[in-house]
């Protein structure tokens, strides 16, 4: 008989999370450890003090795991603890290695994964940045929006009166620039001094200027000193062009996203209309192909798929596809 350790978090104490969040659990277990219905001879649970709407055991019984002994436990209040946590213990009766399984925002209890970073990279309109945020989400974890630290050097560049991106004429306004980035209701806002910026930035000409700026030295230099320094402190995702590759080397999650052109061009399209920005398809098909070579040509950190990255071509998949997908991957190299 072997032992196998799980835990797992909700968003809110409501019998629907609880229950949602356990039959994932359970079931994940099960497949990554090959489980038979008859393998498992007892599960034990315990949940923090601020869960109550429903015993994580009822909920297991109520996704079918009803041949083993059930029993939830309540945790004491401590101080300091994962919130809205909830542990498993699973005896069973295996022969394999097991492999222990923490999700949500309970894999941040794993030792080995403390601080840990998850990075995506892939071309504009491919759906990263929309990913990074529900993967933060789902594993309880900052997102860190590189792209709108870029976009932030390019407008204040802009506002300093730079027309023409180069070392010499960027690099003063870089030494004056006040850039920060705050979360507000675990949102990510972008200032520069005191002004708000995060709507600013995603006009479509500083969209099109960050490409440029970002292929400077002395922009890149500034700001993977700040990413590094921002993920050296906590767990987060960042999305980029060379997260994986330059930023973040180290990490251990990596993953290339991308789609067709076309496909980006159309998504694009809506996301300028629904912000009040409508262009054309066209022109916008021709900025998303200009931008691409840009990115993957300039000489300073290309875009390009990191060698241990995971390819995820999003072209047919809906949002929530990609991040399941990709929590697997996570969950498979836990």
């Amino acid at each position: 008989m072997k032992a196998i350790r799980g835990a797992t978090t909700v968003a809110a104490d409501t019998p629907q999370e609880v229950r949602g969040a356990v039959r994932e659990l359970l079931n994940e277990i099960k497949e990554k450890n090959g489980l038979a219905e008859g393998d498992i001879v007892c599960i034990l649970f315990s949940n923090t003090a601020d869960i109550r709407s429903l015993y994580p055991a009822k909920a297991a019984r109520e996704a079918g795991f009803s041949g083993a002994a059930l029993y939830s436990s309540l945790e004491p209040e401590i101080e300091g603890a994962l919130p809205l946590c909830i542990r498993v213990l699973l005896f069973v009766e295996t022969c394999r290695d097991v492999r222990h399984v923490y999700l949500r925002g309970a894999a941040d209890l794993r030792r080995d994964l403390k601080k840990f970073s998850i990075a995506l990279d892939g071309p504009s309109g491919s759906g990263k940045s929309t990913v990074a945020k529900q993967l933060a989400k789902e594993f309880g974890i900052l997102y860190l929006d590189t792209g709108a630290m870029y976009r932030a050097c390019a407008l204040a560049a802009k506002d300093a009166g730079v027309t023409a991106f180069t070392e010499e004429s960027v690099a003063p306004v870089l030494k004056e620039m006040e850039l920060r980035v705050k979360y507000e209701d675990g949102a990510q806002r972008t200032f520069l001094g005191d002004r708000d910026v995060s709507e600013e930035i995603r006009k479509p000409e500083v969209s099109m200027a960050a490409s440029a700026i970002s292929a400077l030295h002395c922009v890149r230099e500034k700001m993977v000193e700040m990413q590094r320094k921002i993920a050296a402190e906590q767990s987060c995702v960042l999305d980029g062009r060379d997260i994986g590759t330059a930023v973040l080397p180290d990490a251990p999650f990596k993953f290339f996203v991308t789609a067709s052109a076309e496909v980006r061009a159309r998504r694009r399209c809506d996301e300028l209309k629904a912000k009040g920005f409508a262009q054309e398809y066209a022109q916008v098909l021709k900025e998303i192909e200009e931008r691409d070579k840009n990115d993957s040509t300039r000489a300073i950190s290309p875009l390009r798929r990191a060698e241990d990255a995971v390819l995820v071509d999003t072209s047919d998949m809906r949002v929530e596809e990609v991040v399941r997908y990709i929590k697997k991957k996570i969950q498979e190299k836990v």
